[in-house]
């Protein structure tokens, strides 16, 4: 009997002990949490009411898209106070110091040399990849390049360019003879849209890439013929490309000289026929007419391995002959008419 009555004895004692240990570990523990005060980041319960539940996301937020800009090779070659970024993508402009880009990206020519002087248009560019990498490696790089806004992967063949010191144009495709057999593309200015749709193209057109000192009105071999025949809409055109600081030629031979636009029209469209003796006939035309006015522009609708083999033979002599190649901007003429 005294074993059965001392077990329960000894159950009360142990749970009595263990109370006591309990209570004095939580006392201890108050204790110094008291002493400590509340960690000093810890926000007052008030402070958590009133700034509601705090979201935890799993996954870091999605990144912002980059803005449409300019590929990383290409940015070395620009001046970034002549950049507007738009929806559209990198839009040239005039400089908050009134900058342009048709004089801040022409190449040096020496104004003093009082030789007759001669320039060229090569269009066509990023067409064929291979012969624009051929006329970019060996032509000299006083000719300006007009790029096509269509080009599949512009950016190598710009940047090589550049590197060379070439002076870059945009192609601008607008509705030519012949139109719709004669199909400039699906972003061409045409006489058929209204006014706004047709300057919407135009800054998407503009937008490919910045850098160019001005525009050529014509894709290749189509020139813009029916679009330039309407007044209103070339003149808004021209405005348009003077408000950014651009230069305009016009490769109509024979049309007036830019109203509304710094530029020049073309004298002589040295590819039309394409064949060597006609090239050779206009190139000589072309000699013949800076000569009696002292500069003339030509224009070649694309590069072909005839026309690069014509060029690089007609420009070894060209010097002998007593002429000089000149860069576009060499020639640029203020606007016919007060742009307004």
């Amino acid at each position: 009997m005294s074993d059965e009555v001392s077990h329960p004895r000894r159950g009360w004692l142990w749970l009595g002990l263990f109370w006591l240990v309990a209570s004095l570990s939580f006392g201890g523990s108050a204790f110094t949490l008291a002493m400590l005060g509340p960690p000093a980041s810890a926000p007052a319960v008030a402070e958590l009411v009133e700034a509601g539940p705090v979201a935890v996301s799993e996954t870091p937020p999605p990144a912002a898209p980059a803005p449409r800009g300019v590929p990383d090779n290409l940015t070395r070659f620009l001046d970034p106070a002549l950049v507007e970024f738009t929806a559209m993508g990198a839009m040239p402009r005039i400089g908050p110091d009134g900058r342009m880009p048709m004089r801040a990206y022409a190449r040096p020519f020496d104004r003093q040399d009082t030789r007759p002087r001669v320039a060229l248009i090569l269009g066509g560019i990023g067409l064929r990849a291979s012969l624009s990498e051929e006329a970019i490696r060996t032509l000299p790089p006083a000719i300006a390049l007009a790029f096509t806004p269509y080009a599949v992967n512009p950016a190598p063949l710009i940047e090589a360019a550049r590197d060379r010191g070439f002076e870059t144009l945009l192609a601008l495709p607008m509705e030519p003879t012949g139109f719709p057999m004669n199909d400039p593309g699906h972003r061409a200015l045409l006489t058929g849209l209204a006014a706004g749709e047709n300057a919407q193209r135009l800054d998407w057109l503009l937008a490919r890439f910045p850098g160019h000192v001005g525009a050529v009105g014509a894709l290749t071999s189509m020139r813009g013929e029916r679009f330039a025949a309407l007044a209103e809409p070339f003149a808004q055109m021209q405005l348009a490309l003077n408000a950014r600081g651009l230069l305009y030629f016009d490769a109509r031979p024979g049309a007036p000289n830019p109203e509304r636009a710094w530029g020049l029209t073309v004298d002589v469209v040295v590819d039309e026929p394409h064949t060597r003796g006609e090239m050779d006939q206009r190139l000589a035309q072309l000699e013949r007419l800076a000569r009696e006015r002292g500069g003339a522009l030509g224009y070649l609708g694309e590069a072909t391995p005839v026309s690069l083999a014509r060029l690089s033979e007609w420009f070894g002599g060209l010097q002998a002959r007593g002429m000089v190649l000149v860069p576009v901007t060499a020639l640029m003429r203020r606007p016919e008419v007060a742009a307004r």
